[in-house]
């Protein structure tokens, strides 16, 4: 028995090697990336692969083999290069149009865990106060630790109006938190606008989804007409905003920009992934869209805007922050962003599968990569909770590295002294209760919002605080 079922493992190799070589050939030659294929290295993972369904003590279907083994090949590679099955899929497509059921965080895998990133706004992680770094180590019975992110995503997916009940390590807490969470449609609205006064409006981005900028205009264009007259300043809120799809980036940018002016490069290893996207229809207009802020008028491109954001706001978000701040175009307020600056395009397989990988890094109008770096703001404003408990893109294992940073001895050295001094400023201020206790999400642009307060302040000339008073700060959230 066991020597046939060794001799079927071995078939099974020889033919998986088949495979491997027959599929893969053809797209190497095509890319010359390498004069020959690792041939060696294939035949250990057929031979590995022979072995788990010969001697494994349960019997595998090869599908779930090898979707395992493309999820380990693109988890070890970066933090958001991942492998999606066609269920994976059909969700994100659906994520990047508007509507998608869950729970509605943006998260990552850390150490075996779900890391969030950041909860979205009005979806039942945020209201549950679900905060970005959480590590999720419990859903439901589940012990998240051996699932692959996909796995546990799908676990947080279900039924609308079904429940779970996810287990949260969380710094500074003792004991593991719990939170039961209703499963919702998540229906996002992308842009959130309102005339906060006479002549000053508000705008808030919360995601970068197909129809982005679309709504940005015509919410730009009802805005003006609330107000009845010329704004004298916007505030542009980014905090929180995980991202999305670029062209949607190109276009909030061109919204506020000169025309032609460059929003941002990229640079890979294909000549695909170099681009030079600029605020011009043929940029930010794409898939078949008619030039939707040909109408927008003129003045929101010279209205002085303040820019929010924190560490919540990731890549899109950094990339409208960058270029309006490189264009002399907004005073960007708030805390370090996240510091995503790597660019992943969605590849279809031919079953109905994909693969989201890493193709290249952008960079900001200036040259600037913000890859593990974020956008670091004009005015340094804290929003009253603990930026020790921030996550940032540096924070990821196996994140990119940026390519213009100096790597001199010098330069290490002084980075170093830099984040000792941080560190012991964070200690000594927790030590003296400087921040407030968290009651819950905050309102944005309301009385309680002290970074969109600032911001205000800003547009007007007057003083700005650089971080609030907790003790008014709790006394507010009562």
């Amino acid at each position: 028995m066991r020597s046939s079922l060794e001799k079927f493992g071995l078939i099974g190799s020889g033919i998986l090697v088949g495979i491997l070589v027959s599929l893969n050939i053809s797209a190497w030659a095509e890319k010359n990336l390498s004069p020959q294929l690792p041939i060696d290295d294939l035949r250990v993972f057929a031979e590995v692969f022979g072995k788990v369904k010969s001697d494994y003590v349960e019997a595998v279907e090869d599908k779930k083999l090898l979707n395992e083994a493309l999820s380990g090949m693109l988890q070890g590679l970066d933090p958001h290069s991942t492998f999606m099955d066609a269920d994976a899929y059909k969700d994100l497509q659906a994520g990047t149009q508007g509507e998608f059921g869950g729970l509605g965080i943006e998260v990552a895998m850390e150490d075996g865990l779900v890391k969030v990133v950041t909860p979205i706004e009005d979806s039942p992680a945020y209201k549950a106060g679900l905060k970005s770094g959480d590590l999720i180590s419990k859903l439901d019975d589940t012990q998240v630790r051996g699932l692959t992110l996909n796995d546990a995503v799908k676990k947080m997916r279900g039924t609308p109006d079904t429940k779970i009940v996810l287990t949260v390590l969380r710094k500074g807490e003792a004991k593991p938190l719990t939170f039961t969470l209703t499963r919702a449609v998540i229906k996002s609205q992308s842009v959130k606008t309102k005339v906060i006064e006479q002549d000053y409006g508000y705008v808030r981005v919360t995601q970068f989804q197909e129809h982005t900028g679309e709504d940005l205009a015509k919410t730009l264009k009802n805005m003006r007409a609330q107000n009845k007259g010329p704004f004298k300043g916007l505030v542009l809120d980014l905090r929180n905003n995980p991202g999305g799809l670029l062209d949607a980036a190109v276009g909030v940018s061109a919204a506020f920009l000169p025309k032609n002016d460059l929003v941002v490069y990229t640079e890979g290893r294909v000549a695909d992934s170099k681009m030079r996207l600029s605020a011009t229809p043929s940029d930010y207009a794409r898939r078949g869209k008619t030039d939707y802020l040909k109408d927008l008028p003129e003045e929101y491109k010279k209205v002085p805007i303040v820019v929010l954001i924190n560490a919540g706001s990731a890549s899109a978000s950094e990339i409208v922050a960058g270029a309006l701040q490189d264009h002399k175009r907004a005073t960007i307020l708030g805390i370090q962003s996240f510091g995503k600056g790597s660019v992943q395009t969605i590849l279809p397989m031919n079953n109905g599968s994909a693969i989201k990988l890493t193709t290249a890094r952008y960079f900001t109008p200036a040259g600037r990569s913000i890859q593990a770096k974020g956008i670091v703001p004009d005015i340094v404003v804290e929003d009253g909770s603990d930026p020790s408990l921030s996550l940032h893109e540096a924070d990821l294992s196996k994140h990119l590295s940026n390519p213009t940073d100096d790597n001199s001895a010098k330069k290490k050295e002084e980075d170093a002294l830099k984040a000792a001094a941080a560190a012991a400023a964070a200690k000594e201020k927790l030590n003296e209760k400087k921040f407030a206790e968290n009651k819950g999400p905050i309102e944005p642009a309301s009385a309680e919002d002290f970074q969109f307060m600032q911001a205000m302040n800003v547009l007007k000339g007057l003083p700005v605080q650089k971080a609030p008073d907790p003790v008014k700060l709790s006394e507010t959230k009562k």
